[in-house]
């Protein structure tokens, strides 16, 4: 437990040819991949590609998005460790 923190787990599904958007969260992620082949974009990174048991770490506030360029969906956990009271994810134009 972090004061002012709390942790949530979220399962994640973007089907064949979909994305996220993209968005920003208020805590650090961290995101396992269980199926497909995830495209993703990241403020600051190149864009990257993961696999099945890959994983990756999104710090707080940073703009992105996950996307699927394949033709079957992809599934990921994410784990959070959010700032109390603000939403989970914000929209970014």
């Amino acid at each position: 437990p972090i004061p002012g923190y709390e942790e949530d787990l979220a399962s994640v599904e973007i089907p064949a040819s979909g994305r996220e958007g993209r968005h920003t969260h208020p805590g650090s992620v961290i995101i396992y991949v269980q199926e497909g082949t995830l495209t993703f974009d990241c403020e600051g990174k190149p864009t990257a590609t993961y696999n099945p048991g890959d994983s990756l770490y999104v710090e707080p506030d940073k703009i992105h998005e996950g996307r699927n360029t394949g033709k079957t969906p992809v599934k990921v956990l994410a784990s959070f460790v959010l700032k109390k009271g603000v939403p989970m994810t914000s929209q970014v134009q």
